[in-house]
């Protein structure tokens, strides 16, 4: 497998002097290097491990040009703790990652308060109040105090991009993706929005990006896309567009996740997520969106299931997504970068896929990355 890094030519030896970068190496394989840089740069992955060491898997691919690694405190399949034991710790892995980057590294994290948050006093950080406690009370002071708690543990341990708000409307309480877990500020669209623009603003005083999420709105969902495919053709409402539309207008998004929710009002044959009417007529042409799209967990059984990994990334990028998401999670792959890359390459090579458009991708994936 060729790396990302650069090659020598075969004819060098020890003794010469160290040629010019790209000299004497083919430009079709310096193309390729290149190509394969860029590709890397819009993955973010997981890992196991509390600590590392530099023959890991993961700082490999962090120095041959990752875009980001995502954080877990806890591992779905061992249910051992994965990531995260405390302050320390943690902020020490973030750093060995940071430094390992050759570039701007992406540190992401699952930090929505309450129920869905990975750092929590098991690791030895406060407790959080869900969305639907800081919905509930709709009070600008206190949310703007809810969300400062939130953005002090990310900047604390180093983390620049935070997969929140939800911005889903609780249209179904008893939605076990959304509702049941308190994961939605409201059904009410103004306090959605209004509870999610403070965070925001809290969020990018300290220089974190956020992501909005799920697109194009999951609180109807009556499953959890991580484990089973979930369709919301019956019962998804135009309304749940109103926080995306809102919040974009205002100039509030960052990013915006696209969901793995099969949508037959949208599209009647792919879920959001690898949806071009969903993603780039919808989400980019009506609502005006031009910035960074996410996806969800890559592995999730919603799509694996249907499409394998390799069409699944396929269709992602065709439908106008940008960063991609491998959470490792559902299935535990140190391969996954390699195989991701060669996989989008063989679209490029055979033409499904312009290298022009993952140009645009690494664009908007930058508009992510930390300043420095």
């Amino acid at each position: 497998m060729a790396t990302v890094a650069g090659c020598e030519s075969s004819g060098s030896t020890a003794s010469r002097t160290k040629p010019t970068p790209g000299r004497g190496v083919p430009s079709a394989s310096r193309g390729e290097a290149a190509l394969r840089r860029k590709i890397a740069s819009l993955l973010v992955v997981g890992f196991r491990g509390e600590r590392l060491d530099e023959n890991d898997w993961i700082m490999k691919a962090v120095r041959d040009g990752l875009g980001g690694v995502i954080l877990f405190d806890q591992d779905l399949q061992t249910k051992a703790t994965r990531n995260i034991t405390s302050p320390r710790q943690v902020s020490a892995l973030v750093k060995m990652l940071k430094d390992a980057s050759p570039g701007r590294l992406i540190v992401s994290i699952d930090q929505e308060g309450g129920r869905t948050s990975r750092l929590n006093p098991s690791n030895g950080f406060p407790a959080t109040k869900s969305e639907a406690e800081v919905g509930a009370e709709n009070s600008p002071a206190a949310t703007q105090q809810w969300a400062r708690g939130l953005v002090d543990g990310l900047t604390s341990i180093g983390v620049n991009l935070n997969y929140a708000p939800v911005v889903d409307l609780n249209v179904n309480p008893e939605s076990r993706a959304i509702g049941k877990l308190g994961r939605s500020f409201s059904n009410d669209p103004d306090v959605v929005v209004s509870n999610a623009t403070e965070e925001i603003q809290v969020h990018r005083a300290a220089g974190v990006k956020t992501v909005l999420k799920h697109f194009p709105g999951s609180g109807s969902a009556a499953g959890n896309t991580d484990f089973e495919v979930v369709d919301v053709s019956s019962t998804w409402q135009a309304s749940e567009l109103e926080p995306f539309q809102r919040l974009i207008s205002a100039g509030l998004a960052d990013s915006v996740m696209a969901a793995h929710l099969l949508n037959r009002q949208l599209d009647p044959n792919h879920p959001a997520s690898l949806s071009a009417p969903t993603v780039t007529d919808l989400l980019r042409g009506r609502l005006g969106w031009q910035g960074p799209v996410v996806s969800d967990d890559m592995q999730a059984v919603a799509i694996t299931r249907r499409y394998g990994a390799a069409e699944a990334v396929a269709l992602a990028l065709q439908a106008g997504l940008d960063l991609l998401v491998f959470a490792n999670q559902q299935v535990y792959d140190p391969k996954v970068v390699d195989q991701t890359i060669d996989s989008v390459v063989n679209l490029v090579r055979s033409g499904r896929l312009t290298e022009a458009r993952i140009d645009e991708s690494v664009a908007r994936v930058d508009t992510l990355r930390p300043k420095r």
